[in-house]
């Protein structure tokens, strides 16, 4: 019998059966030496209730932003609906390493697979199936780059829901593809900001060439469905119940790294708002927590918008126009709008609450890159993997190579564990920029920053 050296060596795609499909959801919180700081009410800066966040979610959902719980059990329609690119295949990405020359070992967990084509129907399905069951006819929502507003239209028509969706200007210009392809799944789609919402209006009577942010979507799809009592607002990234459906990718990675032996040493994975990043590490954090393995966890976020190696740890809107509750997390101020980089996914000005608490503790570090850094990165797994990555994975994979070249140097042989969430066959104008050599880098400058952080809302210290 090989032994788990040789297992690992000889493994390029690790599978795993429908049978062997994850059955709960993994919640991060009970496992933390401290609890993260609550949410409040923006009027009396008391903690939320359920009451607070009825108007806006089903109770099942609200349910899972609070629990306590280790596990959730997924739903059998959910799994039903998963089935159709769960489990998802992990990769060793040996001609990657080959071509970096490197001792390292690189695994990918790739989520183009799904019928949106990036890991956001983790997410999108549950939304949707609780959602239907509540009864609510409609979800309204934002999306950055398209994928989240694609894999929302996706899970909707499942459910036999609507969906309206407001995408970022400057994505929604930069994507055309996406309107199209949210359009075929039954999704509507305007371009924010729009003159549809009173949100949308004030932003462009101050700028009507507004490049848009997900803060200012947000607000407008907020808007709409506290508007209409048969319409909930779904979000793709930053709130816990979403970081938990996320949770299927790890929990899936640990099991088919198992089967080839091997351990992270190193875990790296894109952030925006952080759903993938936390769909990915979070189960790894467990075992790391419990003492079972100890990899170094490095999130990578874009140097243009860089609420954690930039921001502060405050509390702050999660929108622009101020109508969310205010959570505790790594921002650039609510009025914040990052330069119109094609990572759209990854335009956001804060950082998940449970991440941005996760980050205090001292369980991750976080480094940023500027996009030529990332595409460079991209580009080069496309010639050595054969898949195009979207621009917010390069994030990560520029981290990795980073990593594997490190090792190069060192000699060390570390296991380097990432997630691929997503396809860039939508995004191939940005690479066209790339390769012809018109894509410039934006960072964010410190005065920047602190012009960014002057309208955050008075909250008491703790």
């Amino acid at each position: 019998m090989a032994d788990d050296r040789t297992m690992s060596d000889a493994a390029t795609k690790i599978l795993l059966s429908e049978e062997e499909m994850p059955r709960s959801w993994y919640n991060i919180v009970p496992d933390l030496p401290s609890p993260p700081p609550p949410v409040l009410h923006p009027g009396t800066l008391q903690p939320v209730g359920p009451d607070d966040l009825a108007p806006l979610f089903p109770m099942a959902l609200i349910e899972q932003e609070v629990t306590t719980e280790r596990y959730v059990t997924i739903p059998e329609e959910v799994l039903d609906v998963y089935r159709l690119w769960r489990p998802s295949p992990l990769f060793r990405a040996r001609r990657l390493e080959r071509a970096l020359g490197t001792p390292a070992k690189i695994y990918y967990k790739y989520e183009g697979v799904s019928p949106a084509g990036s890991h956001k129907p983790n997410t999108a399905v549950p939304q949707a199936y609780y959602n239907a069951s509540a009864g609510i006819r409609r979800l309204t929502t934002e999306t950055g780059a398209g994928q989240w507003g694609t894999a929302l239209a996706f899970a909707a028509a499942q459910f036999g829901i609507d969906c309206e969706i407001w995408q970022v200007r400057a994505s929604y210009d930069q994507k055309p593809y996406r309107k199209m392809m949210i359009e075929t799944f039954g999704g509507t789609i305007h371009p924010s900001p729009s003159d549809l919402t009173e949100a949308g209006r004030k932003v462009l009577a101050d700028d009507p060439e507004s490049p848009g942010s997900l803060g200012i979507a947000i607000s407008e799809a907020v808007e709409v469905a506290a508007q209409h009592p048969d319409t909930n607002y779904a979000l793709g990234s930053v709130l816990n119940h979403v970081l938990l459906h996320q949770t299927v990718i790890g929990e899936e990675a640990l099991l088919q790294l198992a089967k080839v032996g091997a351990t992270p040493d190193v875990i790296v994975g894109c952030t925006g708002g952080g759903s993938n990043f936390a769909g990915l590490a979070f189960p790894f954090l467990r075992e790391k927590l419990a003492g079972r393995m100890s990899p170094v966890v490095r999130a990578v976020e874009p140097a243009s918008c860089p609420s954690l190696t930039k921001g502060v740890y405050a509390y702050d809107f999660g929108d622009t126009a101020g109508m969310t509750p205010l959570m505790k997390m790594h921002t650039l101020g609510h009025d914040f709008i990052p330069d119109p980089i094609h990572a759209g996914g990854l335009r956001y000005h804060g950082m998940a609450p449970l991440i941005s608490h996760v980050y205090e503790l001292g369980l991750m570090e976080a480094v940023a890159k500027t996009q030529r850094e990332c595409f460079e990165a991209g580009v080069l797994f496309a010639r050595s993997e054969g898949i195009i990555p979207a621009p917010e994975p390069t994030h990560a994979l520029a981290g990795c190579i980073e990593e594997a070249l490190w090792c190069k140097e060192t000699g060390e042989s570390k296991v380097i564990l990432t997630a691929l969430c997503g396809h860039g066959h939508l995004d191939l104008p940005a690479y066209g920029k790339f390769l012809s050599g018109d894509m410039v880098d934006h960072e964010l400058s410190s005065e920047a920053v602190e012009a960014a952080l002057t309208k955050l809302p008075a909250v008491q210290a703790d």
